[in-house]
């Protein structure tokens, strides 16, 4: 697996809107995240510019686009809480998620076929 540059929590909310509206003006993200998280233009231009620089989006042109997937981040940060929180240990986690929210049967027949299924 490609290794998945860090993103924090801003700038995941802000990819968050480009993954939703991409490929996008980058004035029309600035609009967009200034209505929907109240951030100033420049602000965002400057995000744009730090992600630009770490591979996870590109501006050409003005126009925005993302460089990695929505599933590769999350999967990257769920692997990264498995192994600090966890040690590893995918079944300690759904163990500790599962003790604490009570899991639908329709969530359990979900996840056994996910089991059965190898993950695919």
């Amino acid at each position: 697996m490609k290794e998945i540059p860090k993103i924090h929590e801003g700038e995941y909310r802000f990819c968050l809107i480009l993954w939703e509206n991409e490929p996008v003006a980058s004035a029309r993200l600035a609009q967009l995240c200034q209505e929907q998280l109240g951030w100033s233009r420049t602000t965002t231009y400057t995000i744009i510019r730090r992600l630009s620089d770490r591979g996870v989006v590109q501006n050409e042109n003005a126009v925005v686009t993302s460089l990695i997937k929505k599933e590769e981040v999350q999967l990257s940060e769920m692997n990264e809480l498995v192994e600090k929180t966890f040690e590893g240990s995918l079944p300690a986690f759904i163990a500790a998620f599962a003790r604490r929210q009570k899991l639908s049967e329709e969530e359990i027949s979900a996840l056994r076929t996910l089991i059965e299924k190898g993950g695919e």
